[in-house]
């Protein structure tokens, strides 16, 4: 009798051992769960503003940028019937840092529609302008690179890169990036469509309607139809283009 008590203890004790060997290789099968990182981001601009939370802002579905728990998000503010704002803005842990609206604050129809950030302090924003009008607007920041201005005319959407400071949102110093018309030298459309960053340079990856610019910002010769596939390389500052390429341009 004792000897089948003894028995039963035994098999019991080794029901539990093989249980609990079971859970920890389980345990130890598990995945990790790796922080989230999103380097760039360029697509549709949303509208958000300083007031709204994390969340809100993510749901739109509009370019962000995330490394662990700090995302960069921008869009615009519809500051008017017939007027854009950019934005920009960060948050850490779903907490507001800084957000930034005063950017461009004229009578351009302006907005953010992409971002690069590699983690650490390099962060550039894309925006777009449809024009240049009276008071403070990216201008202010373009002193000194590739294109400082919108140029002569207006309507035809282009684009403006930004250096920004990832601590505060300044802007540390910004490009016009736009076409230039071959017949008249007016500005002409120009989209963004991805960016890249290998720790010395920035490559943009943009859709420019008839013509892009050639390094030395003149109007590339092209053959067939706009929008061209265009492709700048800037140095890291925003001050030369070390290569600018177009399908069927030269």
């Amino acid at each position: 009798m004792n000897y089948s008590r003894k028995l039963q203890k035994f098999f019991a004790g080794f029901s539990l051992s093989v249980v609990l060997a079971s859970d920890l290789v389980l345990i130890q099968k598990a995945p990790p769960v790796l922080a989230q990182t999103i380097n760039s981001s360029v697509g549709n601009a949303v509208t958000f503003s300083c007031n709204d939370s994390e969340a809100t802002i993510k749901a739109k579905n509009g370019p962000r940028v995330v490394k662990g728990t700090t995302s960069f998000y921008i869009g615009y503010q519809q500051v008017s019937s017939n007027n854009k704002n950019p934005i920009t803005i960060r948050f850490n842990n779903g907490i507001k840092t800084w957000c930034r609206t005063d950017y461009e604050t004229t009578g351009d129809d302006g907005t953010g529609y992409g971002l690069y950030w590699d983690g650490g302090n390099v962060l550039y924003g894309v925006y777009s302008s449809t024009g240049s009008q009276t008071g403070n607007d990216f201008r202010r920041f373009a002193t000194g690179r590739w294109l400082s201005s919108y140029g002569s005319g207006g309507g035809p959407k282009v684009a403006v890169i930004a250096r920004i400071n990832p601590a505060n949102g300044e802007v540390y110093y910004a490009t016009f990036l736009s076409a230039k018309k071959a017949n008249d030298g007016k500005t002409n459309s120009l989209v963004v469509n991805t960016l890249s960053w290998n720790g010395t340079n920035l490559t943009v990856q943009a859709k420019s309607w008839w013509t892009p610019r050639r390094a030395d910002t003149n109007s590339m010769n092209c053959s067939g139809s706009s929008p061209y596939q265009y492709t700048v390389i800037f140095t890291g500052d925003l001050t030369r283009v070390n290569s600018a390429l177009a399908n069927t341009c030269s």
